[in-house]
């Protein structure tokens, strides 16, 4: 018998068993789809995270403010050396009078506020710069070019007032953290589904392999290989893997339609439904890939534990 025939009629003796088994293919599929929805939910809930971290980042930024006393061509020269690093994207200059302008229109109506401001006379506020870096993690390197640079640094000409780089630093590295821990949560609960789903699964084939066990006899008295007796079962455990992928991804259709347009306010903009779209090709290569491994897994096991060939 040639290779082509032999994975022919394993394929064949695979599609059967999927079908000849009814109930207890409807129940693997069944408790596999659950565990691929909850690998899809990990990855719309990561994609969530991964957005709202960047939305967040893209809003930081390090503001350098420096005393009312500082001379205006001493902070356009700094603005100018900064603009120069690799490391910096964008400097936005704010004049003293600029800032003071702002300030009264973000307090126009606390007249207590305004009324203080008046009384002083004097304008209060400073310059300042925020500097936008290319990534996040290189702010630190920005403000270590600051802190030893003697024409900006407080000890050798003191013209800055504060920055508030290590503020906005601690709210990122929260934000990571929890991120982070939201992450390994979502993969623990995968492998607590994915293996009740292989031993389910691995319970399904002991079963189809009970039912089968005269046609097994058979087979191996005529000398079938281990290969030839195991592929059918295996190919049942793909089958209903990829099975239970594609329900998971009839099923993410509407939820992520619906959840897209509710949510999209409160997530920045960023639309699940737009995201499922978009990344499909991924999301099934994941999702129903997945589902073959694990139908894949779980037969050969089954079969290897429980078929004495």
């Amino acid at each position: 018998m040639s290779k082509t025939t032999t994975l022919k009629r394993i394929f064949v003796g695979g599609a059967r068993n999927f079908t000849r088994s009814g109930l207890v293919s409807f129940a693997t599929v069944l408790i596999m789809t659950v565990t691929l929805i909850i690998i899809g939910s990990l990855i719309f809930l990561s994609a969530i995270l991964s957005h709202t971290l960047s939305a967040i980042e893209d809003k930081v930024d390090v503001n350098v403010y420096f005393v009312t006393d500082a001379d205006e061509s001493d902070i356009l020269a700094a603005k100018t050396r900064l603009e120069r690093l690799d490391e910096v994207a964008l400097v936005t200059y704010t004049s003293r009078e600029e800032a003071i302008t702002e300030f009264r229109q973000r307090h126009q109506d606390d007249e207590l506020t305004l009324e203080a401001l008046d009384q002083l006379g004097d304008n209060p506020l400073g310059a300042s710069l925020a500097i936008k870096a290319t990534d996040p993690t290189q702010y630190e390197t920005i403000v270590n070019f600051l802190s030893n640079d003697a024409n900006v640094s407080p000890s050798g000409a003191p013209i800055i007032d504060h920055i508030n780089y290590y503020q906005n630093k601690t709210v990122i590295d929260r934000l990571t953290t929890a991120i982070d821990a939201t992450q390994t949560a979502g993969l623990v609960i995968v492998a607590l589904f994915s293996l009740a789903s292989v031993i389910i699964t691995l319970a399904a084939v002991r079963l189809a392999i009970y039912t089968a066990r005269d046609e097994i006899a058979v087979m191996r008295l005529v000398g079938a290989s281990n290969m030839y007796i195991r592929g059918p079962f295996i190919v049942a455990g793909i089958i209903s893997g990829a099975v239970s992928g594609i329900i998971a991804l009839a099923l993410f259709y509407p939820a992520v339609w619906y959840a897209g347009g509710k949510l999209a306010t409160w997530l920045d903009g960023f639309n699940l439904f737009t995201y499922y779209i978009q990344n499909f090709p991924m999301i099934f290569g994941i999702i129903v890939g997945s589902g073959m491994v694990l139908g894949c897994i779980a037969s050969f096991l089954g079969v290897r534990k429980y078929l004495t060939v």
